[in-house]
């Protein structure tokens, strides 16, 4: 009888062990998801201090692209604030606009041979390439954490605890489309 309550105890205590361990397992994944998200957020902040200088740099020489300088300045705005999914259309608008400043750079020779000019290319060019690495983070995060509340066994004390799927970050579909390449 001693022998029962004692295995009894045993397989309680492997269960509740594997509760925690898998309950903490799911709040590390969950801190890391945020801390990726966070790196997201500081590479967004960044390009948002970067553009007003990018702007003023620009407008003298582009009275006639105002509109791109206008839509950037705007969609800065709603860089900073507003949910994931904000920040993020944001952030690819952005990036299409940046891309269509320097494309019209290269009709201002004054300008593409500026030195200050040529520096916010290089700065911008450079918080392009760590946004796409924290984003290619989040989701591998993002991935972990879903993984690790579908799976079996864990998904049943993710259920319970009331885990929740995240979103990958979602690249626009003009993004994906092939490049052009004219000569």
């Amino acid at each position: 009888m001693n022998i029962i309550i004692w295995v009894i105890a045993g397989i309680l205590a492997l269960i509740v062990l594997y509760i925690v361990i898998t309950f903490n397992s799911l709040i590390m994944l969950r801190n890391r998801v945020e801390n990726a998200w966070s790196q997201i957020d500081v590479q967004l902040k960044r390009r948002y201090d970067l553009i007003p200088n990018l702007v003023n740099t620009v407008k003298g020489y582009m009275k006639h692209e105002r509109g791109v300088l206008t839509e950037i300045t705007k969609m800065r705005s709603s860089l900073i604030s507003g949910s994931m999914s904000q920040k993020s259309k944001a952030s690819d608008a952005i990036s299409n606009a940046l891309k269509t400043i320097f494309a019209v750079a290269e009709n201002y020779p004054k300008l593409e041979a500026s030195e200050n000019f040529k520096m916010l290319q290089e700065e911008l060019a450079g918080t392009e390439s760590k946004i796409a690495f924290s984003r290619q983070f989040y989701n591998d995060n993002i991935m972990v954490l879903n993984n690790k509340i579908q799976q079996f066994p864990s998904n049943i004390i993710a259920n319970m605890l009331k885990f929740k799927e995240r979103e990958f970050f979602q690249t626009a579909e003009g993004e994906k489309k092939p490049v052009k390449v004219e000569f």
